[in-house]
């Protein structure tokens, strides 16, 4: 197989060159399987981008025309499940959350109806003095 070494060449003679088939199949493959990038292989190669494109949509197995495949690296995939598991964790510590927030306002709605005691700031600005309406601290 040919090595990259071999491949620097001038413009003019790079214009000119031809890959086999076999070679093209070859470095799809590679691609499929991730072991080289397209940027990887138009670099060692001296072949641009574009041509690199037309050999996947001509030898992959993987490629339709008119849908886009988007290769993640293995990385990126386990980062967005763990950011995902991040997500629902987050979501259900704010359910949690809500449900004791719930509960307290229940229970001050109970202690104001049962017992007379008035959590809410009086209109005067001046803070409550932590006493019901009997007098007694509620402490």
């Amino acid at each position: 197989m040919a090595r990259p070494d071999q491949f620097r060449m001038s413009l003019k003679e790079r214009q000119l060159r031809t890959f086999s088939e076999e070679f093209k199949r070859s470095k799809v493959k590679e691609l499929e399987r991730r072991h080289i990038t397209i940027a990887e292989l138009s670099r060692d190669y001296e072949v641009s981008r574009t041509a690199i494109y037309g050999w996947i949509a001509k030898y992959s197995k993987h490629y339709t025309k008119g849908v886009r495949m988007i290769m993640e690296k293995d990385s990126d995939t386990r980062k967005i499940a763990e950011l995902k598991a991040k997500i629902k964790e987050l979501e259900q510590i704010i359910g949690q959350k809500q449900l004791q927030i719930d509960f307290q306002a229940k229970m001050m709605e109970i202690a104001e109806k049962d017992y007379g005691v008035e959590f809410k700031k009086k209109q005067s600005g001046k803070p409550s003095s932590g006493t019901g309406s009997t007098g007694k601290s509620i402490r």
